[in-house]
């Protein structure tokens, strides 16, 4: 029994090094979790605006009628899932795969709106708002707490914008 030598010039991805590329035909190369994430972004908005916001109708009940966002999708498949929204007729069911694509999307949502709030804190502190009113504003127990909240987000959406560059 004679073995094929390997061939030197095909690049092995290395499942210890997530900067290196998988090879989807390599049944035994596990999948880049970042890829895989990017692409079911994009892929779970366009499934929930083809089936939920295909129409204007549909559109309207967004923020946005013409951009669904990620907020807005998690929030129309939980609206539909639980009844506050209804479905139009001829309209499909909200299905697992939806449930899937919205749950795949929280993680982007609760960046965008940490990204609002630091927008808002700090425009609130250039009106000339103190840390006391901006605690009470949250619901917070100290101008500390407001203070260290805005400082932990700050430098979460700064990492989140690095790494999106």
């Amino acid at each position: 029994m004679t073995t094929k030598p390997s061939d030197a010039s095909t690049p092995h991805p290395d499942p210890s090094n997530p900067s290196t590329p998988s090879d989807p035909s390599d049944p035994f190369t596990p999948p880049s979790a970042d890829d895989a994430r990017a692409q079911r972004t994009y892929t779970s908005l366009f499934r929930i605006a083809g089936r939920h916001a295909a129409t204007d109708g549909q559109r309207r009940r967004q923020v946005h009628p013409h951009v669904l966002g990620p907020h807005e999708a998690v929030r129309l498949v939980s609206f539909l899932l639980s009844g506050a929204a209804l479905l139009d007729d001829g309209e499909p069911e909200v299905d697992r795969a939806d449930i899937t694509a919205a749950l795949s999307l929280v993680p982007l949502a609760r960046a965008e709106m940490d990204e609002l709030e630091v927008g808002l804190l700090e425009m609130a502190r250039g009106r000339g708002m103190t840390w006391p009113e901006i605690a009470f504003g949250l619901g917070l127990q100290t101008p500390q707490a407001a203070r260290q909240r805005y400082e932990r987000l700050a430098s979460r959406t700064e990492r989140t914008a690095d790494s999106a560059e």
